[in-house]
């Protein structure tokens, strides 16, 4: 079958290079990648029957393409009628060949589409339709609508009203409008900005959104540029999938660092890098009692302690007394009353960089020190007394928390002082705050348990006077008490969290896990990993919790009491989620293979196997253990002996790798595969096997025959000619799922598809049909053989075994067995 979205991921690259991006910044327009639009697409609940479609931002119709790819793949459907709308004149002509591509998969699964393309602005159009009261419904809408603010006074913001929507945002009103277009029932899956999540401006939308349906599925992306990395998309994003009328039911949120969506081989599912997986119920993501609806999405067990950890302050800002405002002076609007150093008849005017650090006031800059008073001015100015808390709007990547707060205690000569709108200052009625509830209010402000529920809670690079109103506090009294406790405001990080986090003890009736201790370790074994050498590659947070597992060190645990616990990938994976809270989904296993505790095992930090060091890679009882040299250094973490323990193994860890190394090597299997080339195959009875297919059965068999693929399990792309494969016309990109060995008997011209089963994985059934897809491009024809170690095997796969392949037994190596078809050993084209 045709892939689509391979074929429109090169039409968008092309034409992202064609379109003018000033035009396409103006309609807020950024074409979803094909890997993306296939994940979207496979959220739908139901595609077949009658199906109608609506993509109201349509571009080049990446996502219509992903969905008749998924309609393809679930081969239930009748017909499909598309509706799409778009205003960009360009991509019209690349539109026609999506368009074409469709209709060939259509034709080949027998089922028919009809397109109708309106080159009409979607809000104006979809605006009439609902005041005719349209009969027409669609049942299906998957989009990735525009970014761009809408003005409180401009045509659409006026229609939007008189059908009852409020929205400040192109992709609010997109969404809000095609929620009016579905039929009940009706699934809608989009990319959308997680920017309405929170805030005030965006609760109109969410309380239109939760009382038309129900979320059924969030995705969340680590990365904020990682979704459309092309395309420097700065906003976050989330995809959202929604079901019209559906009362609120539980919801599945899952996460990922990046947007590398693939199909995974041995699920047939579509997963992507350290994917993350969670079910919540609806109460968890809307708390029952919050007026303002907003919308909390917790990846993980440990994101919802976050959340629950402040559950017990309930405080708002207006409670409280307390007003929160950007700062009201625009520099540019007063450059006539500008004054670079301060002098009488002027108020000092503050700006984030007196705030680096701790404060400094006057500073040497391009930016004025101070404001002179006068009519123009006054008005901006605010009484110089109080102490005001005052949080940058913007951060630095160098900086660790988003929230950064500072106390101004109106200490600056004058009676005025003026706060820059690169600010925001929390004040009561353009008067600072009292000394102590100013000093609480800073260090709940700067809280790390506070940074990391901002950082889930917001969709925003920045921080918004309108977020800070939209936040939880403690209350006046614990403010005020925190307060008394600070003398001085030089504060280390970890001073500030106890603080808050000896009230939260005090104030909580049942004590709530605390989350910044699993943050913490890994924090720490981050460090750690870096002092040992690790690539970047190996810097994160699987690689970390992977190393916390091996040690079996909880977040409260001591380093001097961590052990080394002989422990299995799947078993690694288990106790991440149940001891840390980040449940990875079961298809990563290989990701942690591959990516970490291969590097762990290569660098000397785990051993494999150290019970059985022949035991073949892919048993289940496969397992992993801390290097004991490495142990006895680590259990010294945090103690006096740390640097030195960790010099002096630094030292000999060199000489520990190779001695690891040769270990491992004399455990291999050689293999050679002709005059000039020798591999090594992991140790174990399934390496072995496929020893003798090479040597056994290809010069029985297939004499002569080139060795194009040997899959050592230990690292599965051991041997591989892949340009001679791609010359028989085979290209297998890299989650492609190989047999063990591939022949290729030139003199037949056919290709030996081979699986060496000593434990699971014949070519039954679904292997075959696996297979023939995987090479069903192939020149050469191809044959599929199970390779067994004697025929004792045979008796538990006999029943399952696909008719038309071959099977051959290690012990009898002279005879083959041949299950059925029209001919002995050979491809069959029927």
């Amino acid at each position: 079958m045709l892939d689509i979205n391979t074929e429109i991921d090169t039409l968008r690259l092309a034409i992202n290079k064609q379109l003018d991006p000033e035009i396409r910044a103006e309609l807020g327009q950024f074409f979803t990648p094909g890997n993306v639009g296939m994940f979207m697409a496979s959220l739908f609940k139901d595609i077949k029957g009658e199906v109608s479609l609506l993509e109201p931002g349509v571009g080049i119709g990446s996502l219509v393409g992903s969905f008749v790819q998924e309609a393809a793949k679930r081969k239930q459907l009748d017909n499909l009628i598309i509706e799409s709308f778009d205003l960009e004149t360009g991509i019209k002509p690349v539109l026609e060949k999506t368009i074409n591509f469709c209709n060939k998969v259509a034709a080949t699964e027998g089922f028919k589409i009809e397109h109708q393309f309106h080159r009409k602005d979607f809000i104006i159009s979809a605006v009439s339709e609902i005041h005719k009261n349209m009969d027409k419904r669609f049942s299906h809408v998957i989009m990735n609508p525009p970014y761009k603010k809408i003005n409180s006074d401009g045509n659409h913001r006026l229609a939007l009203r008189t059908v009852g929507i409020e929205a400040v945002n192109l992709y609010a009103a997109f969404f809000a409008l095609s929620v009016e277009m579905l039929k009940d029932g009706g699934e809608l899956v989009a990319i959308i900005p997680r920017s309405f999540c929170n805030g005030t401006y965006y609760q109109p939308f969410r309380e239109f959104l939760l009382k038309s349906g129900s979320i059924k599925h969030i995705h969340i992306f680590d990365s904020r540029s990682k979704a459309f990395a092309s395309d420097e998309v700065l906003q976050e994003n989330i995809i959202i999938h929604f079901i019209k009328g559906l009362t609120s039911q539980n919801v599945t949120i899952t996460s990922s660092p990046d947007a590398n969506f693939h199909i995974d081989k041995d699920s047939d599912t579509i997963v992507t890098t350290d994917m993350t997986t969670r079910e919540i119920s609806f109460d968890k993501l809307v708390q029952p009692k919050d007026k303002q609806f907003f919308i909390h999405i917790a990846a993980t067990s440990r994101e919802q302690d976050i959340i629950n950890r402040l559950s017990c302050f309930t405080t708002s800002l207006e409670d409280l007394g307390i007003k929160v405002s950007t700062g009201p002076v625009v520099d540019f609007r007063h450059q006539d009353d500008w004054i670079k150093q301060p002098e009488p008849g002027a108020a000092p005017l503050l700006y984030p960089h007196h705030f680096t650090g701790s404060f400094s006031w006057p500073k040497e800059t391009k930016k004025p020190n101070a404001i002179r008073h006068s009519p123009q001015t006054n008005s901006f100015l605010w009484q110089n007394k109080g102490h005001f808390v005052v949080v940058k709007r913007f951060s630095s990547k160098e900086e660790k928390h988003r929230i950064m707060a500072f106390v101004y205690g109106s200490d600056l000569p004058g009676e005025l002082i003026g706060f820059d709108n690169k600010l925001n200052v929390f004040h009561t009625n353009k008067i600072g705050l009292s000394k102590d509830l100013a000093k609480g209010l800073y260090i709940y402000l700067n809280s790390s348990l506070l940074d990391k529920y901002y950082r889930q809670f917001g969709g925003h690079t920045q921080v918004n006077a309108s977020d800070l109103k939209s936040l939880h506090y403690p209350d006046k009294e614990t403010l005020e008490r925190i307060g008394k406790k600070v003398i001085d405001l030089e504060l280390s990080q970890p001073k500030i969290d106890l603080l808050l986090d000896q009230e939260i003890e005090n104030t909580e009736k049942e004590i709530t896990k605390n989350p910044l201790m699993a943050h913490g370790k890994i924090e720490e074994v981050l460090g750690i990993l870096k002092q040992l050498g690790m690539p970047r590659q190996q810097l994160n947070e699987r690689s970390a919790l992977t190393l916390l597992a091996l040690l079996a060190i909880q977040p409260d645990g001591l380093w001097e009491e961590a052990e080394r616990p002989m422990i299995g990938v799947t078993p690694i994976m288990d106790w991440i989620a149940s001891i840390y809270g980040k449940a990875y989904a079961p298809n990563t296993r290989e990701t942690f293979r591959r990516q970490t505790l291969h590097q762990f095992i290569d660098s000397g930090i785990a051993l494999y196997n150290p019970d059985d060091p022949k035991r073949a890679v892919n048993s289940p009882k496969a397992c992993y253990q801390i290097a004991p040299e490495l142990h006895n250094v680590l259990i010294s973490y945090g103690k006096k002996q740390w640097d030195e323990n960790l010099k002096l193994y630094m030292g000999q860890r060199e000489t520990l790798i190779k001695r690891y190394a040769m270990a491992r090597d004399m455990e291999q299997i050689p293999l050679i595969i002709d005059e000039e080339t020798t591999i090594k195959l992991s140790a174990g009875e399934h390496s072995e096997l496929i020893k003798a297919i090479i040597i056994e059965f290809g010069p029985r068999f297939a004499p002569g025959a080139e060795v194009i693929y040997v899959g050592d399990t230990g690292a599965k792309n051991g041997y591989f000619k892949t340009e001679r494969l791609k010359e028989l016309g085979v290209e297998v990109d890299n989650h492609g799922k190989m047999p063990d060995v591939v022949l290729y008997w030139k003199e037949k011209n056919w290709l030996f598809l081979i699986e060496s089963v000593t434990s699971h994985g014949p070519v039954d059934g679904k292997r075959h049909g696996e297979l023939k897809t995987l090479f069903s491009t192939s020149s050469a024809g191809l044959v599929y053989v199970t390779a067994f170690p004697s025929r004792s095997r045979l008796k538990e796969y006999l029943d399952v075994m696909s008719w038309e392949t071959e099977i051959w037994f290690a012990d009898s190596p002279t005879h083959l067995m041949h299950l059925n078809g029209d001919r002995f050993l050979g491809p069959h084209t029927s």
